[in-house]
């Protein structure tokens, strides 16, 4: 029996329960895809398979979770340009002095966690919770969900300008808000 996975969250649902039919037309739909959209990213073809089968591990492992309401395509994409970058810092190499910036650094935000920084995070918040509707969706998936400007218009069914300009507004309704 061949099950119709072609809607994303029917094939969601089914990984969820775990069908391996599922997961299988899942890799069957991206694996290429993704394994390209990697390779671009690192320019190393075992490395770029080594990031996509990660990927598929941890949808497996963590299908449950999955939220239903973004796009598959999307999701996979940013997946494998998260790992791509966990990847890549645990492959480059910090320099002695570099280290002893980032611990510096490190050290003055702890100090100053209970200080301005907690207040202004919280101000911003509430701005942001502000923000016009369809301003406030896009300025989220973009800064919090960490989509690019494509990716939101693809999801939205808007245009990349629109997205941009969402975002544009977005910024400069905070600045004028928090500036205050």
């Amino acid at each position: 029996m061949k099950n119709n996975f072609s809607d994303d969250t029917i094939l969601i649902d089914a990984l969820a329960k775990g069908n391996k039919d599922a997961f299988t037309f899942l890799m069957d739909s991206y694996h290429k895809k993704l394994c390209v959209y990697a390779l671009s990213l690192c320019q190393d073809y075992e490395l770029a398979e080594d990031i996509v089968q990660n990927v598929f591990l941890k949808i497996w492992k963590k299908r449950e979770k999955i939220n239903k309401t973004r796009r598959l395509s999307s999701f996979l994409y940013r997946s494998v340009y998260n790992e791509f970058i966990d990847q890549y810092r645990q492959t480059k190499k910090v320099l002695p002095l570099e280290k002893k910036h980032i611990d510096a650094l490190s050290s003055m935000l702890d100090e100053e966690k209970n200080s301005d920084i907690d207040k202004l995070v919280l101000i911003v918040n509430k701005e942001i919770k502000n923000l016009p509707n369809k301003c406030k969706k896009v300025f989220l998936l973009s800064k919090k969900e960490g989509l690019t400007n494509f990716e939101i218009a693809d999801y939205l069914k808007i245009t990349v300008k629109s997205v941009e300009a969402h975002i544009t507004k977005g910024y400069k309704i905070l600045k004028q808000k928090i500036s205050k």
